[in-house]
């Protein structure tokens, strides 16, 4: 079974800094769009953001000019550089691959933000 490969989670204090990386196998092939998600206890899972393989972003009313998504295509890999963390921040970090056929995703990584 395919699987993305998430790192850089932790904890971070509040205003904190983290960079979380996102690696897929060269095997799935051309990811139209890689994207990362997050799920807080008890609530549902929310886009964080999203890029195409030509770099048009998206991001989830609650990251905009905190967060930034970007990806290597030739590495297979995106990035989510997360500044001025919030305690609501908190929550598993999830990675998607999208290609054309399917969708792939990442075990998840935790993000824990303490006041």
């Amino acid at each position: 079974q395919v699987q993305l490969v998430e790192s850089g989670g932790g904890l971070v204090q509040a205003g904190g800094s983290l960079r979380l990386s996102c690696q897929a196998p060269g095997s799935i092939g051309s990811i139209r769009v890689m994207g990362w998600y997050r799920q807080a206890p008890g609530k549902q899972r929310e886009l964080v953001a999203t890029i195409t393989r030509a770099g048009s972003t998206n991001y989830g009313d609650s990251v905009k000019g905190r967060f930034t998504i970007s990806r290597d295509n030739a590495k297979n890999t995106a990035y989510l550089q997360m500044n001025s963390l919030k305690p609501e921040d908190t929550a598993m970090y999830y990675c998607k691959a999208s290609t054309w056929l399917y969708e792939y995703w990442g075990q998840g990584t935790q993000v824990t933000v303490s006041s």
